[in-house]
């Protein structure tokens, strides 16, 4: 039997972000009902109106602040599960606390609030990510979900503000995924539901979510854009950026179809699991664009680089390697090419007249 099934109704909180777009239209698609947190009012006007065409399938509920005692505690109400997406990610922080104390509170939130109210829930999936997992080493290293990311916790605490700021965030999401653990193993005996963290690598992929313009892009998305869009910042960087630079992705919508897998498969209940289509430098999405056909028509050039200094290049070396296998064997998950996903993101910069 399914942990869950449609037609189930589903929590997603942050529903109004990058990947929790697709996660509520994975959802929609597959005949669940949604409800969807945002911050405000005007953001639940995009959520809306994109899935204008599933009616009351969809309801939007406003938490202005998912930080505050009890956030939660209406919305996890008459929900069979929960899809927690909503933390910060971006590299701009300041104080660590910025990325810290949004990603432990709102974790912590969900999971209080489904203790106390939660009496229909039978499962929580949290959004964590491979920030939570890897550590930087000068030779390469293969990762499984057994490892934490101690060295950016001991960076954040020696260095506060001076840590690097991808520190930060990977702090942000251990500190917010450890405390998840605990409160679990803490309140084991009074919770009738399991849970289950996903933490994917790096996210592209089109966009179904509200965007003015490239600058206002999720932060892996934008990076993709400025690096395998925009020759000029593509130049900038170089070409040995180019050909070395990178580590592992996914596509946003394998992403929102873990959510989904892993609400539904019974035995990813108390699983930690990396969602990751594999290894790339920025070179392999640069000669997927360039092979696109018909070439697609943007604003500005598509850059060039190097070709085929990438992953295939003899000389080239990945650092980071993630070992999947827990995706295929519990989750079932097949994951979209490079081509495929660079196909797909292109045709969205066009049709945006990007």
């Amino acid at each position: 039997m399914p942990a869950i099934q449609s037609p189930c109704k589903v929590l997603v909180t942050g529903a109004n972000g990058y990947t929790a777009m697709w996660v509520v239209h994975e959802f929609l698609k597959q005949r669940y009902s949604v409800r969807g947190t945002v911050r405000s009012a005007k953001k639940a006007e995009h959520v809306q109106k994109q899935f204008a065409e599933y009616g009351d399938k969809l309801e939007v509920v406003v938490v202005e602040d998912f930080t505050k005692e009890g956030a939660f505690d209406e919305v996890v109400k008459d929900v069979d599960a929960i899809a927690h997406t909503a933390s910060p990610f971006h590299l701009n922080a300041q104080r660590p606390e910025e990325l810290i104390e949004p990603a432990v509170k709102g974790t912590m939130g969900v999971l209080q609030s489904a203790l106390k109210y939660g009496t229909s829930v039978k499962r929580v999936v949290t959004t964590s990510s491979v920030g939570a997992i890897i550590r930087d080493e000068p030779t390469p290293i293969t990762f499984t979900e057994k490892d934490w990311d101690q060295q950016s916790l001991d960076l954040v605490n020696k260095l506060g503000e001076k840590a690097p700021n991808i520190a930060k965030y990977r702090a942000s999401k251990t500190l917010a995924e450890k405390a998840a653990w605990k409160f679990l193993e803490d309140h084991e005996q009074e919770i009738n539901w399991d849970a289950t963290f996903l933490n994917p690598s790096f996210v592209f992929g089109p966009a179904i979510h509200e965007l003015t313009d490239p600058a206002s892009l999720h932060t892996s998305a934008k990076m993709f854009y400025d690096y395998v869009a925009d020759a000029s910042k593509a130049e900038a960087a170089g070409n040995n950026f180019l050909a070395q630079s990178g580590t592992c992705w996914v596509d946003v919508r394998d992403v929102a179809k873990a959510h989904r897998l892993a609400l539904e498969k019974q035995e990813a209940g108390g699983e930690r699991i990396i969602i990751s289509s594999g290894l790339f430098k920025w070179q392999d999405f640069i000669d997927a664009a360039n092979a696109l056909s018909p070439p697609p028509q943007l604003s500005k050039p598509i850059p060039k680089g190097q070709p085929g200094s990438g992953t295939g290049h003899p000389d080239t070396v990945h650092l980071v390697i993630f070992d999947t296998s827990k995706s295929d064997r519990v989750l079932g998950l097949k994951y979209r090419t490079i081509e495929t996903t660079t196909k797909d993101t292109f045709a969205d910069y066009q049709a945006r007249g990007w």
